[in-house]
Formats: structure tokens, C-alpha cells, sequence
């Protein structure tokens, strides 16, 4: 299957080049009974927990800034806030993770490797920018510097990189990180786009590649379907379902925010941690001990023991179970034991201009090991 097909037809299942994790099958069987799958996942989690412990630890695992963005209030604190701000601020981050293969080959796997300037032609961002007065637009982003820098700043050979993978695809177009087959209109007129890491999988659900043949209008908001229509064949690799890409590293499916949404998996030396977009703060997966100006209220109000990140509700329900599941594999952190080692992939920043949206608690920055240069 050429990779235009890929996102142009139903993904078929294939070989996985990595070992499947069946931890929580029969509460991903269980999806049709949110109730079962719910108390499944409950019952499923310590395993879970115990195994991917013994599967070992990355050698190195470190976070860098991409850009801090604005995001409505009401998506971000779903029926929580009690503030008249209408934005929060999100800082996105970029993930490199290393670790050793069963062979002793040394991968590297970049996690949410966002390409910023792109994201920003995604329709719910083309509209608010227009609705934003150009002498305010200054104030509502800041870039950190991008993928590439970053990585070229580690010493990393963009050749070395060996996958990429991102929670989900709202907002994402990946042409200049995995190239194309031929030339782009609106970004490499005269020829196509040379791929930034050549040698590198882009690591997707099937289940959104599917969503991204055939767009749902209440999706369409927050994808950038036609930028994937082109990319260099080879460079996608549909999942089906949970994997284990190497020891301490996994991607496990946590549907709800979006359809094929994943939480990046990690065991270091500070315990387990998850990353998704589930929820935009640490203190939502424990909204008992937030600060935040209404969250405590909300969660007893409507007895729920998290506050989602609710900007497109396709599987509300699914996604409350996905947020119970990443509470339950991860650790308490070692910070502040009131919260969990769940690391938002967009996480609430505090900013003056967006007044009783500071968060409680931030993790800032996950740092595990010493990264070691190829010779």
C-alpha cells in the first residue's frame, strides 16, 4: 500500500514491528458497555503497571518547548472554570526518547515534533487569528524554538531519528517532517518536500487514518486532512491497537479526545508517566486538590474524578475511561505527591492576561538518563 493510499484507504492490519500489548483487551472489547470497560480498564491497570515495569527504561527521555498557544477556556476546563477569560494558555513540548533494541541498535523517537508555523493554517486557528486584532495577535503565542533546532542542538543527526508520533493529529500537517512525493503548492511550489528525517516512521492509530479519509464536519475544525494526501511512501506506519516500541516506551490507545488518540508511556527512574491531551493539566486527573476557581466545585458537582480537555466531544464517555486508565498506570509525583506523573502533552501555562486560569502544580519538564551521541 503506497502511503497516498494509506490515508486515501481503509488501513489494513498488517505485521506490527513491534510487540503488542494486550493488557487492556478485553476493556478495548468492552467499548460498546462504557460501564464494563470502565471497571475493566480498573481491574486491568495494576497488570498493566507491573509488567511494562519490568520491560526496563529508556536510556534518555528529556522535553523541550515548542510554543505556548491560546485555547478556549471552556474546551480546556470543560464545565469547570469560573473565570470570564475566555483563553487559557497551552505550552506544547517536543519528546526525544532513546533507548537500546533487543540487537543493542540504539533508536530514537521524537514525540509530538509539532511543526508550529503548519499547525497554524488549521481551521479553529485560521478563525481565531481572524477574529484577533494584529496588535493583540503578539500577544497570544510564543515559539520556542522549532523541532529541528532542537534537535540539532542535541547533536542528533536529523537520519538518526527512527519514528515520530504524536497523540493525535488535530492541528498537524507533517509534510516537512516526512516529505512528499511531489511538489506542495503552498509550501515547495517547484518540487517536493524533502523530508527533514528521512529515515523516520510516522507511528499512527489505523483508526485515524480512517478518520482522515472520510472527515466528520465536527472534526473538521482541528485537521488539516488534504496535507496528508501526498507523503513520501513509506513513511507511515498504521498501529492497531497498543505496542511496546522498545524497553520503558509505549503507546497505548486512549480513544475519546480523538478518534485514534494515544498516551505515550514512559518508565524512568522517577516511576511511570503518560502524556496525551486528555486533559490540559496534571491537577484535572486529581481536581480535589486544584486551586483553580471552580474545578473542586465541578467535580463534586457532577461527582467525576476528572475534568476532560473537551474541544470536540466525539466520545465523551470513552474518553473519561482513557483518563482513568492513564491515572491508574502512572505514579504520584515525586514534586508533589498530591498529583500524578501525567504530563499534558499541551500543558496549562499560567499567564497574567488570562486571569483564574493559573494552574496548582506544573511538571515543566520530564528529564530521564544522559543522552548518548552515535560515534
Amino acid at each position: 500500500m503506497t502511503l497516498a493510499h494509506a490515508f486515501t484507504e481503509p488501513a489494513s492490519k498488517p505485521s506490527s514491528p513491534f510487540e503488542p500489548i494486550h493488557a487492556f483487551d478485553d476493556s478495548n472489547s468492552a467499548a460498546g458497555n462504557i460501564g464494563a470497560e470502565l471497571r475493566l480498564i480498573r481491574e486491568a491497570a495494576p497488570r498493566f503497571r507491573k509488567w511494562f515495569r519490568e520491560t526496563g527504561m529508556p536510556e534518555y527521555v528529556e522535553t523541550f518547548p515548542l510554543a505556548a498557544v491560546p485555547y478556549p477556556t471552556r474546551f480546556g476546563l470543560h464545565r469547570a472554570h469560573r473565570t470570564p477569560a475566555p483563553l487559557v494558555t497551552m505550552t506544547n513540548r517536543l519528546v526525544v526518547i532513546r533507548w537500546k533494541d533487543a540487537r543493542g541498535g540504539r533508536k530514537t523517537f521524537l514525540f509530538e515534533p509539532s511543526d508550529v508555523e503548519l499547525g497554524e493554517n488549521v481551521p479553529f486557528y485560521r478563525a481565531l487569528s481572524d477574529r484577533t486584532p494584529k496588535f493583540l495577535r503578539r500577544f497570544g503565542v510564543t515559539k520556542y524554538d522549532d523541532v529541528a533546532t532542537h534537535v540539532r542542538k542535541l547533536g542528533i543527526d536529523p537520519a538518526e531519528v527512527d519514528y515520530l508520533a504524536f497523540d493525535h493529529l488535530h492541528v498537524q500537517d507533517v509534510r516537512r517532517l516526512v516529505g512528499t512525493n511531489s511538489p506542495a503548492a503552498d509550501i515547495s511550489p517547484n518540487a517536493k518536500v524533502p523530508p527533514l528525517f528521512p529515515n523516520a516512521k510516522l507511528l499512527v492509530q489505523a483508526s485515524e487514518l480512517e478518520l482522515i479519509r472520510e472527515m466528520h464536519p465536527l472534526q473538521a475544525p482541528w485537521y488539516q486532512p488534504a496535507t496528508f494526501r501526498d507523503l513520501r511512501e513509506g513513511s507511515v506506519v498504521p498501529l492497531h491497537g497498543d505496542v511496546l516500541l522498545g524497553p520503558g516506551v509505549a503507546l497505548v490507545e486512549t480513544p475519546g479526545h480523538a478518534t485514534g488518540n494515544m498516551s505515550l508511556v514512559l518508565n524512568t527512574d522517577s516511576g511511570i508517566w503518560a502524556m496525551s491531551e486528555n486533559v490540559i493539566a496534571a491537577e484535572l486527573l486529581t481536581p480535589e486538590v486544584s486551586d483553580i476557581p471552580g474545578v473542586r466545585q465541578a467535580a463534586a458537582r457532577w461527582g467525576v474524578e476528572a475534568i476532560l480537555n473537551g474541544n470536540t466531544l466525539e466520545a465523551t464517555a470513552r474518553q473519561y475511561n482513557s483518563v482513568v486508565k492513564e491515572k491508574l498506570i502512572v505514579d504520584r509525583s515525586r514534586k508533589d505527591s498530591r498529583f500524578l506523573q501525567f504530563f499534558p502533552s499541551s500543558e496549562l501555562t499560567k499567564n497574567p492576561v488570562n486571569v483564574g486560569t493559573a494552574p496548582t502544580f506544573v511538571h515543566g519538564r520530564l528529564s530521564h538518563g544522559r543522552l548518548v551521541r552515535e560515534s
